[in-house]
């Protein structure tokens, strides 16, 4: 236990600058120059803030007390993590995501390949959850079959990459979409809510866009090989059937009926366990033992199995491990103050409620930029700021989705930061060549801006609000 005697002292504003700028500099130089591991160079430097809190008179007590306090209030999302494993898992064995794919592909034709393409990799996107599973998998057969096509590598993946993260954005399964509310200190509807306001009118010109596009590839073929292939794999392995679309109706259904996320995702596994063995005829044994290792029976068809070696509790590691060690970063950056004194600082000079919008979406992806992993980024930033929100009034599923815009999306412009090398690796496009045609995850975040700039979509606590109307101030909008 730490000594009631001992006191605790505030950094001052040039420690807490100098602190805080020489742990992203050794983030920036180990990550991208040296290219080690995030784990540990993050570990190293969470020893380094704790060292530099021990000078402030904080034991090593203290600081564990300020990491178990962030942790504790960010392990929702992080139970969520372990149940995104699992419901990924038990969709594949149950044939729920063979299926999804199998019958999208069925109706792509060359004339819409584009906005169809969008939609279909929403629809995979918000069902499972994750960016990452979607361009592994339908964005592996978009890119073949625009190939086909005679559409350029880049658009395709463009196109690829706006509905992935689209459906990333706003599933209530996704890793980014819990991880936000936490760290910001809403909750999960109450933040997928806010977004909705901004993705809508920012999916819908993606999607007009994306269609005026296509119409100048409508004279393209079908590669028929490519889908022949995919569909025959799938088929040959799984039985497709739309019955095995029960898991993603009853979860969507559960999810706009605000049920909550844990229950609605074991609920959405339970009934994807029960198919596997009624259906797919897998044994019960061997589907649970997938629940924590994932589905590991290959195909013998490459492309086909990046789209099904996945899921399962130990896929999630990697993303459980490094939240808790960003979380306990930014918990030991917030409690003892560092961050407190830098915000004191910045917001000082932002006068208009206006302001903050593009100010929190420009740190957010200074934060992708520096650190290379969208997970700290959002983590330090929902930190940085809500204290700020809470003192001007404004609400903090407003910070959850500025986090998200300037976090989640703008991460793939990155070359460096784990989506920017997963999607070069995956799609073979570099962000150099797609970034221009990843529509969607400029748009966004550029009109969340604008609007706010014309004083619409900033959420204020009805209390603030109320009182800013009875002063004859400026409402809302």
């Amino acid at each position: 236990m730490s000594d009631p005697q001992q006191t605790k002292r505030s950094p001052s504003t040039a420690m807490s600058f100098l602190v805080f700028g020489i742990a992203i500099a050794f983030l920036l130089f180990g990550v991208v120059v040296l290219e080690y591991d995030i784990h540990i160079i993050l570990l190293i430097d969470l020893v380094f803030i704790c060292l530099m809190s021990a000078t402030l008179g904080y034991s090593f007590n203290d600081l564990v007390e300020c990491m178990k306090k962030t942790l504790g209030q960010s392990m929702s999302a992080m139970i969520i993590f372990i149940f995104i494993g699992i419901i990924v898992a038990s969709w594949i064995f149950s044939g729920t995501v063979p299926t999804l794919i199998y019958y999208g592909l069925q109706y792509l034709t060359p004339k819409f390949f584009l906005p169809l393409g969008l939609i279909l990799c929403s629809v995979v996107s918000l069902s499972i959850g994750t960016s990452w599973g979607t361009l592994g998998t339908m964005g592996l057969a978009m890119m073949g079959i625009g190939a086909g096509m005679g559409i350029p590598a880049p658009l395709t993946a463009g196109m690829v990459i706006s509905g992935s993260f689209f459906g990333d954005k706003m599933s209530p399964m996704s890793d980014t979409t819990n991880l936000a509310p936490a760290a910001s200190g809403t909750t999960l509807y109450e933040h997928i809510n806010a977004m909705w306001q901004t993705t809508i009118p920012a999916y819908i010109i993606t999607l007009v866009l994306f269609t005026i596009i296509g119409l100048s590839y409508q004279s393209g073929d079908v590669d028929q090989s490519t889908i022949a292939l995919f569909s025959e794999t799938l088929a040959g392995r799984f039985v497709i059937h739309p019955v095995l679309l029960v898991p993603v109706v009853v979860l969507l259904a559960l999810n706009l009926l605000h049920f909550p996320a844990i229950p609605g995702m074991v609920l959405g596994s339970l009934l994807a366990v029960i198919l596997a063995c009624v259906v797919q005829g897998t044994p019960l044994k061997e589907v649970i033992l997938g629940l924590n290792y994932g589905y590991v029976e290959p195909t013998g068809v490459d492309l086909v199995d990046t789209l099904l070696l996945r899921g399962g509790v130990q896929g999630m590691m990697y993303t459980f491990s490094l939240s808790c060690i960003a979380i306990s970063f930014g918990g030991v950056l917030e409690q003892v103050g560092y961050l407190h004194k830098i915000i004191e600082v910045v917001v000082s000079r932002v006068k208009s409620d206006r302001l903050m919008v593009p100010l929190v979406i420009a740190s957010t992806t200074l934060g992708n930029v520096s650190m290379g992993e969208v997970y700290l980024s959002i983590v330090v930033n929902g930190n940085l700021y809500r204290e700020a929100f809470q003192e001007r009034g404004i609400r903090l599923n407003m910070l959850s989705r500025l986090l998200e815009e300037g976090g989640t999306l703008t991460q793939v412009f990155v070359p460096w930061s784990t989506s920017g090398v997963f999607i070069a690796a995956t799609l073979g496009v570099t962000a150099g060549e797609y970034w221009k045609f990843a529509l969607f995850n400029y748009i966004n975040p550029l009109l969340s801006i604008v609007l706010a700039l014309f004083g619409v979509f900033i959420l204020y606590d009805s209390e603030h609000s109320s009182k800013k109307k009875n002063r004859g101030g400026k409402g809302i909008c």
